[in-house]
């Protein structure tokens, strides 16, 4: 549902975004997406209170920061949107422009994985209904000034964040309450660092923290026989 919901909204922003071209200013479009921060902010927050052990989400990020860094993924990332989308502007149609530059940005981030993530898991779509603000006003911005092309990203949205809910859905009878709530808590804070990114705080290299999603549920698996062990709780 949540993905439904996302695409909907980039179908509706960018048609709406053809019909105001020209109209919206930019300190009204920078007002609004300060308020879409905050919220995102606050989103990111609740999701964060869901952990069990603080401990946890703090090896899961500062390890997971490690090895993104290490392997410089958002570097990485940037490199290859760029490339894409200088592949695509050579031409004088904008609609190839507009298309992958959307899809891009509607697509990649921790809002995309851990919104489907949590709508399969839990049935929460939360996080997806949020996003779906965001890439709603995202898209009159851009379909403002690229035209029809950003109308048709909400294809790629579709199947890219369907797929992760229909992967989530498929591997939900094996993860434990404790893994769904530290993985939650991880991406949570992973999303209020991409909320600091948009209200203009010191920029946070979120996307190098996608690997703190899979060690939340590898520690989650192995923290309470390791407090056993220790003999603490």
């Amino acid at each position: 549902m949540g993905t439904l919901i996302n695409a909907a909204t980039i179908i509706l922003g960018g048609v709406l975004g053809l019909f105001l071209k020209g109209r919206l200013s930019e300190r009204v479009n920078g007002t609004i997406m300060q308020g879409v921060g905050l919220v995102i902010l606050l989103i990111g927050l609740d999701m964060a209170r869901q952990t069990h052990n603080a401990i946890m989400v703090l090896i899961s990020l500062v390890a997971g920061g490690i090895i993104g860094e290490t392997l410089n993924l958002e570097g990485r990332f940037e490199d290859w949107s760029d490339r894409l989308q200088a592949r695509f502007a050579r031409g004088e149609s904008t609609f190839s422009r507009g298309f992958v530059a959307a899809s891009l940005l509607f697509c990649v981030g921790p809002m995309a994985i851990m919104g489907a993530f949590d709508d399969g898991l839990r049935g929460n779509y939360q996080v997806l209904v949020n996003k779906a603000a965001l890439d709603g006003i995202s898209s009159i911005a851009l379909a403002a000034s690229l035209g029809f092309g950003v109308v048709f990203s909400a294809i790629p949205v579709f199947l890219y964040q369907g797929s992760l809910t229909l992967l989530a859905v498929t591997i939900r009878p094996i993860m434990t309450p404790l893994a769904i709530a530290e993985m939650t808590a991880t991406g949570g804070l992973m999303i209020v660092g991409l909320a600091f990114n948009m209200l203009g705080f010191r920029k946070i290299k979120v996307t190098n923290f996608l690997p703190a999603l899979v060690l939340a549920v590898a520690i989650a698996y192995f923290w309470p026989g390791a407090m056993r062990l220790l003999g603490i709780g």
